[in-house]
């Protein structure tokens, strides 16, 4: 058993139970040290894997990494495909609004802001501060991975996304002042920018496309590394906020999710407009959703 990937997975299902180590540690009777410890890979037993997966109520074989990984908290789903990308030296993303680890500053600036105003606004607004400065942490680090790891990346951007993105802004759906919703907005129209520059430039170890027509039903990325794939499929967008339930992201390892997820995306990138002319149509995204 691979126990490092094992503690990798122990920590992501237990951001998604929504359980406090110190819980887990209680009713499985070892110590939040111990808990931690299995976490960072330390050798565990059979049947402190089976105890585990009854206490966070999923399968045992997801903590193995076998079969298909469910989540439905972003935080949990964000701090398990860092533990992906941590391994992967190629990334295909096919739809979605933008490839957050190489999204601008500004996306963040905005989104920490828009965050920490609802928090402000929450009934508990130190639990609601703590779940927003966790999530923030966990998309950062995210962004350092990429810079550290430099993968070859390959994103195909989605049209509506983009429209829905630059009218709505970073952070749709909350209550903001607006002030800070302008700001929100602002930041999309400068993330759209940056996507344009990067269509023209191509940057070294990254390609980015647009689908002018339909996407895919749910946004999702194939991600290669030397030992194994794993296909993502996001319900989840980067400014999901941290309370975020109305959906479920799934990662997996299975070949055949692999092999046919791989094929739409390589029809997708064939499809997909590049270079200048992918700059030119999202420029006329921008012009329409900002009217001089």
């Amino acid at each position: 058993m691979r126990f490092a990937e094992i503690g990798q997975q122990l920590r992501a299902y237990r951001l998604e139970s929504g359980l406090r180590a110190e819980e887990i540690a209680a009713r499985l009777g070892v110590s939040r040290a111990a808990l931690y410890r299995y976490e960072k890979g330390e050798v565990i037993k059979l049947d402190t894997i089976r105890r585990l997966a009854e206490l966070l109520k999923i399968s045992p074989l997801s903590l193995l990494g076998i079969g298909v990984e469910y989540f439905g908290r972003p935080a949990a789903f964000q701090e398990r495909l860092r533990q992906v990308e941590e391994q992967a030296d190629q990334v295909l993303q096919v739809g979605g609004a933008l490839c957050y680890p190489v999204s601008t500053d500004a996306f963040d600036g905005a989104l920490a802001e828009a965050w920490t105003e609802a928090a402000d606004a929450s009934p508990d607004r130190l639990l609601a501060r703590t779940q927003v400065e966790q999530m923030l942490g966990l998309l950062i680090a995210r962004k350092k991975l990429q810079q550290a790891r430099k993968p070859n990346i390959i994103a195909i951007l989605g049209e509506g996304s983009l429209r829905r993105m630059l009218t709505e802004g970073v952070a749709p759906g909350l209550a903001l002042s607006e002030r800070a919703r302008m700001r929100c907005r602002l930041a999309a129209r400068a993330e759209a920018e940056a996507i344009a520059d990067q269509m023209e430039s191509v940057p070294i170890g990254l390609q980015l496309g647009l689908i002018s027509g339909a996407e895919p039903a749910g946004p999702f990325m194939v991600l290669r590394g030397r030992e194994r794939a794993h296909i993502v499929g996001s319900a989840f967008p980067p400014d999901a906020h941290p309370n975020a339930t109305h959906g479920v992201s799934f990662i997996t390892a299975a070949d055949e999710a692999i092999g046919t997820h791989q094929r739409v995306a390589e029809a997708a990138w064939r499809d997909a407009l590049k270079g200048a002319e992918a700059a030119a149509r999202l420029r006329g995204l921008i012009r329409d959703a900002f009217p001089e």
